[in-house]
């Protein structure tokens, strides 16, 4: 974790590995399916600790840590809110960084093992009580969250600098959901065994040795990330450092500002859906087991949209492809709070449509955001990759902590008790964050989307203009 005294290191433990070629000619080169697979592999490694904190933190601290639904999810939006705040310093930072190997590939070498550390504690339950042990979940869970901003940042704002093509960025975004997704399946489906069979009965035995599994997983793949991707675009010669002077950019700039609103409001509409289906499975339908194979079917079919996205964004603009995704995800959320507790086929079957409505979602964005930092650099004269992509995940941070705290608020408000039979009004708050309060925030998502103002065409010109410049140059 980086903190006011630290000194941001000038090379990282790690084998040599090309200098970064920012001619227009290398920055517009095609990949090779090499250096693609390594950069989507890495986001198998980051759900490794993103999917078990989104599916399984919440009901780890409620069922085993042992504090209260409310305590639980006041932890979680603040810790949150507060992880929110540090994203801009460390994209900051990391647009700074300059080392033999770039600017943000490091990251993933340097951090790995405090970010590894940092989640085995979080999901450690120690010998206390009252305040004190609430004061570790707090210390541990931000630390963790902290150190995952420290490697995904960097590993973002990659994606933005491995080539300017549009349509690279779609593929290689494309593929890393493709691995994120596989990562959200496996854990999903693994960690509930991985509990049983490391604790042998004793769940918080089991859940810090999963964590330590899963950490050392995700390091491997970082190193394989590092080891086989390049940096091509760098910041114009001569640009000054100046973080006020990025953060005022951003904030002028249109499409960025209608992304930061589109991912909170799309983050939340996720995490309602994936936090409450632990319970909506334990106390609704009676068969918490389902949730082993219900998750894992969203995230197949995810990883199914993820893939086309690539080719769907040959024929359909990308904001026209976002309004129709996040339209159809509305209409499938609020068809789920009429399926009777009994049917879990069409429980399964609506779980795969909102995988591929919502699967292309993520790749689409990121490689927005790319564009939107090329897009400040035609009109500023200033790049700050890092910045864009870390203050895009400001707002994503931003928006879980809206998703956990009406979780928390209905679970309060309607008597929620851990591992008891719930009343019928928790039952139906239950079924009403599964169905038609994520289909509200699907809808205002359209509306955002509205806003948005960069097409193909303007983008071409965008891409012109700047190599131009730096043939200039």
């Amino acid at each position: 974790m980086l903190t006011r005294g630290d000194a941001v290191p000038t090379s990282p433990p790690a084998p040599a590995a090309a200098a970064p070629d920012t001619s227009a000619k290398d920055a517009n080169a095609r990949l090779g399916w090499r250096e693609k697979l390594s950069y989507g592999i890495a986001d198998m490694g980051f759900n490794f600790f993103w999917t078990n904190v989104a599916t399984f933190l919440l009901i780890f601290y409620t069922d085993t840590f042992g504090i209260s639904a409310a305590a639980a999810a006041t932890l979680m939006s603040v810790i949150k809110i507060v992880n929110a705040f540090t994203d801009p310093m460390i994209g900051a930072a990391a647009d700074r960084t300059s080392t033999r190997f770039g600017k943000f590939r490091p990251y993933l070498v340097w951090m790995s093992i405090p970010l590894g550390a940092a989640a085995v504690l979080t999901y450690t339950t120690p010998d206390l009580e009252g305040d004190a042990k609430l004061a570790w979940a707090y210390g541990t869970y931000l630390m963790m969250m902290v150190c995952y901003t420290c490697v995904n940042i960097p590993y973002n704002a990659l994606s933005g600098v491995m080539s300017a093509d549009p349509q690279e960025r779609s593929t290689i975004n494309g593929l890393r959901f493709i691995f994120a997704f596989a990562g959200s399946t496996l854990v999903t489906a693994a960690t509930p065994s991985m509990v049983s069979y490391f604790g042998g009965g004793d769940d918080q035995r089991g859940w810090q040795l999963t964590m330590a599994a899963w950490s050392v997983a995700a390091a491997l793949l970082f190193v394989v990330t590092f080891v086989n991707t390049r940096e091509r675009i760098a910041p114009p010669p001569g640009q000054k450092s100046d973080v006020g002077r990025d953060i005022r950019d951003l904030l002028g700039n249109r499409p960025w500002m209608v992304l930061f609103v589109l991912a909170l409001v799309i983050m939340v509409t996720i995490t309602l859906r994936t936090t409450t289906a632990a319970y909506y499975f334990k106390y609704v339908v009676n068969r918490p087991e389902l949730m082993a194979s219900f998750v894992p079917t969203y995230m197949v079919a995810a990883a199914i949209g993820a893939a086309c996205t690539p080719l769907m964004t040959r024929f359909v603009d990308k904001k026209t492809l976002m309004i129709i995704l996040m339209s159809i995800t509305a209409v499938l959320s609020s068809a789920f709070f009429f399926i009777p507790p009994e049917r879990i086929d069409l429980m399964f079957v609506l779980q795969a449509g909102l995988g591929l409505a919502l699967g292309p979602k993520s790749p689409l964005a990121f490689s927005m955001y790319a564009d939107t930092a090329d897009y400040n650099e035609w009109r500023n004269g200033r790049r700050a990759t890092a910045m864009t992509f870390a203050a895009a995940t400001f707002s994503q941070k931003l928006g879980t902590a809206v998703a956990v705290a009406v979780i928390g608020s209905v679970f309060t408000s309607l008597g929620y008790v851990p591992n008891a039979t719930q009343s019928l009004g928790s039952q139906a708050g239950i079924v009403w964050l599964m169905s038609f309060v994520p289909a509200a925030f699907a809808l205002l998502a359209v509306l955002t989307m509205c806003f948005y103002n960069l097409d193909r065409k303007q983008l071409a010109r965008i891409q012109e203009d700047l190599a131009a410049r730096k043939a200039g140059a």
